[in-house]
């Protein structure tokens, strides 16, 4: 934050800002400005902010990373659902060969 036509507080005035922040006098708006160290914002420096990390071309890799990784535990959620039903689907293929049901016959009577 860029403080313009503003003096350093001096005296008690010095305090007004938190977590080793400056303090500002702005004689035109007769009031008092903070400029907050790099790990601080708000009027006061009074809330912590987190920065986040980031490469030095700018990309985001810790994001990508997770993006592939939870991308490859969805594919393997996935073949080992298909590889289950497929085998659902043989066994159950082999047990109607095995055992054809012929509705249509009646069956004599004795």
């Amino acid at each position: 934050m860029s403080v313009d036509h503003g003096e350093l507080c001096s005296g008690e005035e010095a305090t007004y800002c938190m977590n080793g922040g400056t303090c500002y006098n702005i004689i035109s708006m007769n009031t008092l400005s903070c400029v907050c160290n790099e790990k601080y914002k708000g009027s006061r420096c009074e809330q912590f902010h987190l920065s986040r990390l980031t490469s030095p071309d700018g990309t985001e890799a810790g994001l990508i990373a997770a993006v592939v990784i939870v991308a490859l535990l969805i594919l393997v959620v996935l073949a080992v659902v298909i590889y289950y039903i497929r085998g659902m689907l043989k066994a159950k293929q082999q047990s109607q060969q095995n055992n054809p049901q012929q509705y249509w016959r009646v069956k004599p009577r004795v």
